[in-house]
């Protein structure tokens, strides 16, 4: 059986640095890091000023936990998960979840079969995404996008596992309804 060389991670370098409170290394490290998980705090609060705030708190965050990481798998993935747990540690704190827009009746939803979703803009489908009630984006980015399980889902928002499917139904039929209403990619 062949033997897989392990490959060091870019960032082992910059973490080195970090690790010693090396504020050049600190800087390096957010500005390699800061435009991508910027936008990942955007898809699960919806708010340019919050996820700033929320970036922030998760770099402070990461600061403080750097030590934990095992180097182990890829650091920027270690890194977003400790990005989406600040924001939903903030979703939780603003209880979205209690007060997501209730949707009178998903079932009777039109389906969007015939949509070109596939040819929409992603910064289009971002921006519709962003729109959602603060509880269905925050299932949907979790389940859809960064590809939790529904079981994951229950476990980090504090709710039941039929409450996260729940959430990522509704989700979906808003999402299909917005873009029926919309008539996007037709």
């Amino acid at each position: 059986m062949e033997q897989r060389k392990h490959i060091p991670d870019p960032y082992w370098p910059v973490i080195d640095g970090c690790l010693k409170n090396d504020r050049l290394a600190q800087k390096t490290m957010y500005d390699k890091l800061a435009s991508r998980m910027y936008p990942v705090c955007i898809r699960y609060v919806g708010d340019r000023e919050l996820a700033k705030d929320i970036l922030h708190d998760g770099f402070m965050t990461l600061f403080s936990k750097l030590h934990t990481y095992r180097r182990n798998g890829s650091f920027e993935g270690w890194a977003r998960r400790i990005f989406i747990n600040t924001a939903l540690m903030q979703l939780r704190k603003d209880d979205v979840l209690k007060f997501s827009q209730e949707l009178e009746s998903a079932e009777s939803m039109h389906s969007t079969s015939g949509l070109a979703i596939e040819n929409m803009e992603t910064k289009t489908l971002l921006n519709i995404i962003m729109s959602m009630p603060a509880g269905y984006r925050t299932v949907f980015n979790m389940y859809a996008i960064e590809g939790y399980s529904h079981s994951e889902i229950a476990k980090a928002l504090g709710i039941t596992e039929g409450g996260a499917r729940s959430q990522f139904s509704r989700a979906r039929a808003w999402l299909q309804e917005k873009l029926r209403r919309e008539d996007y990619g037709r």
